[in-house]
């Protein structure tokens, strides 16, 4: 059986870093010793749940074995049930198994980037990136993440142009890669006299955040410009030249940050999102699948590429990936966004499995 073939493998390597993460010269390199650690807890599921099916397994040759020998009719019957039970067991077991021994992606340990942007639809959908970016906020509360804002480019009316923020947590990426694409709502907007329901739409785009090992980043291919910050209607809301603007030169890549007064925080972070987008750049490079799954995704905020669809006048929120409704609108825009997390999840390990 292939399955446990590949499982005997991944129980050696678990042995192994077993005694690689007590060895104390590890811990005197963090980056190392972090990769190890996450590896061995992968490792560590996949083991447990192994032994599992093994027991299991064991049981069941033992049960068949006892009913070869057994002229009791009363036990018979016992021990027959005692088999179909240990046989759906160990179906769900494997199962779970194939699940497991799917390579996890890397990058869905670390932290999310959120950039999301106003799309057609005005002013309306710079509304509506306030609903969606208060939406992260709620469910970043939930997971127990820290939500840090690095850029806004705020509207008139209390909307966004765009926000970027930056989510903190075990797994954010894992969580919130499936928000990346063209997000549409449909309701009556607040500048609308007439009660006509409008159609916009906002892009979401959601990267990996970049460690310094991840993307190496040379100086001399930076342009790096520094001006005032500006707030509603351009005025400017600081005095000092705190606002940065970095140009990675070779990629075309521009990040600004002025949410900060001081200029090397704002530096810092926008650092922080030109990592982010070379990493995701580089990601997409190196597999073409995840290139066209981006590129579909992720576009200049027009209605026809969207992934979710927000109606207001039905309460309605529809995922048209998975084909996945709720008419619970209200909990859905205050935070309640995991049963369609964990189906965009299942339907992409499904995936998996079937490859």
């Amino acid at each position: 059986m292939h399955l446990k073939h590949k499982l005997e493998t991944l129980t050696a390597e678990y042995e192994t870093l077993s005694d690689e993460i007590s060895q104390p010269d590890l811990i005197s390199d963090p980056a190392n010793y972090r990769k190890k650690m996450r590896r061995f807890r992968e490792l560590s599921d996949i083991t447990d749940a192994w032994h599992l099916y093994q027991d299991q397994e064991e049981q069941l040759k033992t049960a068949k074995d006892m009913l070869s020998s057994e002229n009791d009719a009363e036990l018979t019957e016992m021990i027959k049930e005692e088999i179909l039970t240990l046989q759906e067991l160990l179906e769900s077991s494997e199962s779970k198994l194939r699940e497991l021994v799917i390579p996890k992606d890397p990058n869905d340990a670390k932290n999310a980037i959120i950039e999301i942007r106003a799309g057609t639809g005005g002013e309306e959908a710079a509304l509506f990136v306030q609903n969606l970016f208060r939406m992260y906020s709620y469910y970043s509360e939930r997971k127990g993440w820290k939500l840090k804002l690095i850029d806004s480019n705020p509207t008139e009316l209390g909307g966004y142009k765009e926000i970027i923020f930056l989510l903190e947590g075990e797994d954010a990426y894992g969580n919130m890669r499936f928000e990346s694409g063209v997000h549409r709502v449909q309701r009556i907007p607040v500048t609308e006299s007439s009660g006509r329901i409008h159609t916009s739409a906002v892009s979401v785009a959601v990267l990996p955040e970049a460690d310094d090992i991840d993307v190496e980043i040379n100086e001399n291919d930076l342009r790096i410009d520094v001006y005032r910050s500006s707030g509603h209607g351009g005025q400017s809301v600081n005095t000092t030249d705190s606002a940065v603007r970095i140009t990675h030169v070779p990629s075309g890549i521009v990040v600004t940050c002025q949410d900060e007064k001081s200029q090397i925080k704002n530096k810092a972070k926008a650092m922080g999102v030109l990592r982010a987008r070379l990493l995701d750049a580089e990601i997409s490079r190196q597999e073409q699948a995840i290139a066209r799954e981006r590129k579909a995704q992720v576009s200049t905020g027009d209605r026809s590429a969207k992934i979710r669809t927000y109606n207001f006048p039905q309460s309605r929120v529809t995922d048209h990936r998975i084909n996945l409704t709720s008419y619970n609108l209200d909990g859905f825009l205050a935070g309640a966004i995991d049963e369609f997390i964990a189906a965009l999840q299942m339907a992409r390990r499904n995936e998996k499995v079937n490859e």
